[in-house]
Formats: C-alpha cells, sequence, structure tokens
C-alpha cells in the first residue's frame, strides 16, 4: 500500500535533479518567520512573498529580476515583510532591496548575475558620481550591483542559497582627482560630475554593466546570514556608510574582494569563510566614496577563514593552488587588511580567533591620512603566508583633498598570535614614515617559524624608504632580519615573542631602525643574544630575558 504523503513535503525540482522538500525549505524560512506553521501560513495566505507568485520562474533561462522586484515592492507596501525565494536558478539583473524587507534565499535556490554580452546591458546605472573620485570606480557607486539597497533600513538577506556572479565584471576605471594628468574639474568645465566622467569611453561603457554582488549604501540595521557567493565580480559584498549591520556565516569564493566595510560604524563579521585569491578577502576602508571624510569603527571580525586558493575550489573541496602571482609577483592575496584606502581613518577596531591559510599576511596602516588608532589584533593562526605575515604600515600617497595632513597610527595591539611556513624574505614588519613614525605598537605572545637562510648580505641590506607610496610593502624586499624588521617607529613593545627558523640564517631577530624607546622582553630566537637585536639611529632600546634556542 502505497504511503500517504504530507502535502508540505510536496517540492520542487532542483537542477542536478533532487527533490527538495517544501518542509525543509519552510524549516529555514521558519528561523526568520518565528515558526514552521507561521512560515507555512505566511507563503499560503500571500503574507510572506513568493517570488514565483509574482511571475519568476526560476529555470535559468527567464530574466526573474522584474519578478522579484516586484515581490519585494509587495512586501515595502505591507511595511515590511518576508521574500522567498524557492529552489531554481533565477537570472538576474538588479535586485533592489527596501525597507523592513527579508530576501531569504531557500536551500537550493541560486539568483545568477546575468550577462550584459548575452542578455543585454540592462542593471541600474551607477550613481554618487563626485566632483573628484578618490577611489576606484568599483567603490564609488552601488546601484550597479547584483543585489543593493540604497538609505534603507532593517533589510536583510537570509537563507542557504546561492548568489553566483556568473554576469559580473571584475575589472573598471579607476580614480579621478587632482593628482591625475587626465582629471578635469567638473565645475570649472560647467557641467556634471557624470556628464564629464561620461566622456571618458570606460566610464561610458559600464553603464547597464554591474561589478559587484551586494551593494549597500547609507543603510542601518543590516544582517546578511547564511548564504553563499560564488565568483563575486570586484566585490562579493561592499558597505559604505551602513551602521549596525551584522555578517554571519556566509561562504564566499570569488577572485577579487570578498568583503569590503567601508566608512562603517557597528559591524560583525562572524564565522564567514572567504576565499579571494586575487583579491582581499576580508578588507576595511574608509574612502571617499560618501563624499566626505568618514571613519570607520566599531568593527568586530571574528571566527573567520580567509585562503587564497584557486577560485571554485573552496566549494567543491580540492583547495586547488591558485596561480595567481599578483603585480609584486609574489602569489595570490585572499588575506584580511585595514587600509586600502583611509580618508576618514579607523578607531576601536578587534580582529580575533581567525584562521588564514595560502594567502597574504596581515596588513593594516593608512596612506591617505586619517588615523588609525586603538586595534587589537589577537587569536590569529596563519599559515604559509606569502609576504610579511604581520605589517604595519605608514605612507603618504595622500589620495585626498588638497590640504589633507598626513595620518597617525598609533595603539596597535597584536596578541596571541601563531604563524608558519613565513618565507625568508618576509619578517614581521612596522615601518612609519620620517615625519609621522607609528606610535605605541605592542606584540605579544606571537610564534613564527620561518623558513630561514637568510645571508649576511642580507643582514647588511638597507631597505628603500618610500614617503609618497600605497599600502603594500612588497617594495622593501628581503628585509635585514628573520623574525622583526622597524622603522620610523616610536613606542614599540616586543613581549615574549618567538622568532624560529627551519634553517640557519645569518640576520639578526630584530632589525630597528629609526626607533625610539621600545621594550623588547621575552624573545626566543636561535641567535646568540648579544646579536638578537640589531639598531641603527635608535634610541632607549631595552632588551632583556633573551633567550637562544639551539
Amino acid at each position: 500500500m502505497a504511503q500517504e504523503r504530507d502535502p508540505q513535503d510536496e517540492g520542487s525540482v532542483s537542477e542536478d535533479g533532487a527533490m527538495l522538500s517544501r518542509r525543509h525549505a519552510l524549516a529555514g524560512l521558519a528561523l526568520v518567520a518565528g515558526s514552521p506553521a507561521l512560515a507555512a501560513s505566511g507563503l499560503s495566505s500571500g503574507a510572506i512573498e513568493d517570488v514565483k507568485r509574482h511571475g519568476a520562474r526560476g529555470d535559468g533561462k527567464a530574466i526573474d529580476s522584474p519578478a522579484i522586484n516586484r515581490a519585494i515592492d509587495a512586501a515595502a507596501r505591507r511595511g515590511g515583510g518576508i521574500v522567498f525565494v524557492p529552489p531554481g536558478r533565477y537570472l538576474c539583473f538588479s535586485i533592489r532591496l527596501r525597507d523592513h524587507v527579508t530576501l531569504y534565499l531557500s536551500a537550493g535556490s541560486t539568483i545568477v548575475a546575468a550577462d550584459p554580452d548575452s542578455h543585454g546591458a540592462r542593471y541600474d546605472a551607477p550613481e554618487n558620481y563626485l566632483e573628484e573620485q578618490f577611489q576606484d570606480f568599483g567603490i564609488t557607486h552601488v546601484h550597479n550591483s547584483l543585489i543593493y539597497a540604497d538609505g534603507a533600513r532593517d533589510i536583510a538577506i537570509m537563507g542557504e542559497g546561492m548568489l553566483h556572479g556568473v554576469g559580473l565584471d571584475r575589472e573598471g576605471p579607476g580614480d579621478r582627482w587632482h593628482a591625475r594628468a587626465i582629471w578635469q574639474s567638473a565645475a570649472a568645465v560647467g557641467i556634471s560630475p557624470r556628464d564629464l566622467a561620461l566622456r571618458d569611453p570606460r566610464e561610458a561603457a559600464q553603464i547597464g554593466r554591474a561589478n559587484k554582488t551586494i551593494g549597500l549604501m547609507n543603510c542601518r540595521n543590516v544582517r546578511l546570514v547564511g548564504f553563499t557567493i560564488l565568483q563575486g565580480g570586484h566585490f562579493g559584498i561592499i558597505a559604505h556608510g551602513c551602521t549596525n549591520m551584522a555578517i554571519d556565516r556566509l561562504v564566499i569564493d570569488t577572485d577579487r574582494d570578498g568583503i569590503d566595510i567601508d566608512c562603517c560604524r557597528d559591524v560583525r563579521v562572524t564565522g564567514c569563510v572567504v576565499n579571494a585569491p586575487k583579491d582581499d578577502a576580508i578588507v576595511l576602508k574608509s574612502s571617499y566614496a560618501l563624499g566626505r571624510a568618514v571613519m570607520c569603527e566599531d568593527i568586530l571580525i571574528t571566527g573567520c577563514k580567509t585562503s587564497g586558493y584557486a577560485m571554485g575550489t573552496l566549494l567543491d573541496g580540492s583547495y586547488r593552488p591558485s596561480d595567481y602571482l599578483s603585480p609584486d609577483g609574489l602569489g595570490p592575496l585572499g588575506r584580511i587588511k585595514m587600509g586600502t584606502e583611509t580618508n576618514g581613518g579607523f578607531r576601536n577596531v578587534q580582529i580575533t580567533d581567525c584562521l588564514c591559510r595560502n594567502s597574504r599576511g596581515l596588513l593594516i596602516g593608512i596612506v591617505d591620512g586619517g588615523t588609525m588608532e586603538d586595534v587589537s589584533i589577537s587569536g590569529i593562526s596563519l599559515r604559509d603566508p606569502v609576504n610579511h605575515p604581520l605589517a604595519v604600515h605608514h605612507g603618504a600617497r595622500m589620495r585626498a583633498p588638497r590640504g589633507t595632513p598626513v595620518g597617525r597610527i598609533r595603539r596597535i595591539r597584536f596578541d596571541q598570535i601563531s604563524i608558519s611556513g613565513a618565507r625568508m624574505a618576509f619578517p614581521c614588519a612596522v615601518e612609519g614614515i620620517a615625519d609621522a613614525p607609528v606610535e605605541d605598537i605592542a606584540f605579544s605572545d606571537i610564534s613564527v617559524v620561518a623558513t630561514g637562510g637568510g645571508t649576511a648580505q642580507d643582514a647588511a641590506r638597507n631597505p628603500e624608504y618610500r614617503r609618497e607610496t600605497s599600502l603594500e610593502i612588497s617594495y622593501l624586499k628581503t628585509l635585514p632580519a628573520h623574525g622583526f624588521y622597524a622603522r620610523h617607529a616610536k613606542e614599540l613593545t616586543l613581549r615574549d615573542c618567538s622568532f624560529l627558523v627551519e634553517t640557519p640564517d645569518a640576520r639578526p631577530t630584530v632589525a630597528l631602525r629609526h626607533v625610539d624607546h621600545a621594550l623588547i622582553t621575552g624573545i626566543i630566537a636561535p641567535n646568540p643574544t648579544a646579536a638578537m637585536v640589531s639598531q641603527v639611529d635608535s634610541r632607549d632600546i631595552v632588551v632583556r630575558d633573551a633567550r637562544r634556542v639551539a
């Protein structure tokens, strides 16, 4: 006798032919709606907007963004609610989130970014053209996204589904500001900044195209929870000027930036896995995209994992090494970073309990003015970094309005960090500038195992000094220490740090250049105690309780 079937078990067929139970979808939706019964009732009554009731096909062929936007508008007209995306493949152009709306991606659902070359250039046009654009095109605009919200509040994207950025661009025009030879003032020409920008064929070509999966501008109370992003374009997620935002348990497997937090306040990034071989995995910025300098502050990044494997191999489980060589020739990126743009500065940031593998090391700094202060980085496990495992850099690129003063870096703490597989040329580093040294920097309980192999010639190197530079410090090349290097710093502390090498290294463990006031205590290293620390043009350096290991 055939077994009776519960109507709640009726489902739809995913692309791999597997039956996905409606009950399973409702169980996930119940996390948002409050209970399975409420979720089922909401779907049947229309209180929860099912995108298929608004005409979405989910067959991977029809353009479904108009239907999804109708569902969002319907929820917004009621004062907000849940927009439910059942299993299926939804080919889309721009989706616009509105106040009090949650977009719920059920298990088995994939929203696919349509390809403008195949389906026509139909993404929403970029907005926010500025008189001077101190950041790349991709950072200035959010309307040219697969999903975006501009000035919205109480919004969310949740669920176990996927956003697949097949049709998103990875590149775009650069910056436009007074230091560029091609820059013109729109005000002086007597036209709008938009009209002037669109005289550039590169900018005009962006109309109708998109380069980010999720773009958020000036939003409040944002939740991004549980879903996956594959091939996210130039940016998987970029948020400008947002407050009270939680990004939780996302999986991002992409080949440019994963998560960008720019000029935001009160942001929690928790439990995310981000693979980004060709750009940064998680990065904090403080750009001029809002048309003014705004600090990025009160940020927590915790329990995350970042890497630089070939795109797609995180999701398929093969973890294939990326063959990408960045412009400096060192290899993949995939790291946690602060400071690509720094106009407004950074304050009160914690990065804790993260795993970083097959990527660049953690890099933080100021290069465009602004102040970085009260940053704590702790509980990090970093394996096989392709450059400096931990680095603090102050530069004076000054991609900022005329007259902007040089910035400051102060009160930075690194604690309980384990590093293995560090390369010979790249110890941990602090690099300031002569007229604005990095201040009050402390490293404690840091364990580094490096390959070693440095020569006497390496120990004698005087690395190139650059005042006007971007954040990356690969121009320093091989440094004259195997464990830690600092130049133009004051009030520096190294406490209870272990710097070991796998093969003999002729360089000192620590090299200080133009450092004022440093305490180095409890260092463990292979050098003879008297040769552990090299000082040049430095003063008030205290070294004590050093211990040599074979």
